[in-house]
């Protein structure tokens, strides 16, 4: 293992943070237990007092294939996973063109688009060097209850790749802003969208500095240029007591804080 200095308002995709000491995890490395594993920074917000942090490193990055199984490692990016299996012409990860970052990140939030879920193709996870099955892992709408730390998954190989159906899910990014966000920031709740009760409460487009409810689509929180936690904070808090004082909902956060 290694440190690296990250410069968070580079490396996350909202571009929110600030230069933070990480620990790279290698193949074989005892993973320390007082440490907050990270991805791609893909949905996480970071404070200026982060806790201390770890990352797997590309020794993670990884895919195999075993008779009718292929296993894939946690720090492998979703693009990445996308072009191998279009290129062995695997079925079920078409949806993951749509979503950034690496595996490790969608298996711990069950990362999806509309009903396609990571955990739906899931066979089983290697969470602190043994293999559970995905079954004895309690899971739901965009929450994952590990117990430990991802380092791989495997799945199952079903062939028959479908351009058709990624293009398809592809074409629902078009109502998502182009400014740095940490993408979705609530939940949906039940039978309803975040992003409608966010507007309903007048918030859409609403801004505090340069951090900003988006007017294309209001669950996103952009980042407008050189935006601040304190402002992101402030607005994910704003939110969150207006939809809970005109609705009676309590919004859940999508996006990590740390």
């Amino acid at each position: 293992m290694f440190f690296k200095t990250i410069d968070f308002s580079k490396y996350s995709s909202i571009k929110v943070g600030q230069p933070t000491e990480v620990l790279m995890i290698e193949k074989g490395d005892k993973i320390p237990k007082d440490r907050y594993l990270i991805g791609g920074a893909n949905n996480l917000l970071i404070s200026p007092t982060p806790p201390p942090l770890m990352m797997l490193s590309k020794d993670f990055a990884y895919t195999t294939q075993e008779d009718e199984m292929l296993e894939i490692g946690a720090a492998m990016p979703t693009g990445r996973i996308v072009s191998y299996a279009k290129k062995h012409d695997i079925a079920g990860f078409e949806f993951c063109s749509k979503l950034p970052g690496t595996l490790g990140g969608m298996l711990a939030m069950n990362a999806g688009v509309k009903e396609y879920e990571i955990f739906n193709i899931l066979h089983s996870v290697h969470i602190d060097g043994e293999w559970r099955a995905k079954e004895d892992i309690e899971h739901g709408y965009r929450f994952a209850k590990l117990g430990g730390i991802a380092t791989a998954a495997r799945f199952e190989i079903q062939k028959g790749y479908s351009q058709e159906l990624n293009d398809a899910l592809k074409q629902l990014r078009t109502n998502q802003p182009h400014d740095p966000s940490a993408g979705s920031a609530f939940k949906n709740p039940k039978g309803d969208a975040a992003g409608r009760l966010i507007e309903a409460v007048g918030l859409k487009g609403f801004r505090k500095g340069n951090m900003a409810w988006s007017d294309i689509h209001a669950n996103f929180l952009v980042n407008l240029g050189r935006g601040t936690f304190e402002d992101a904070r402030y607005l994910i808090d704003l939110a969150k007591e207006k939809v809970l004082q005109e609705f009676g909902i309590e919004l859940q956060e999508e996006i990590k804080l740390l």
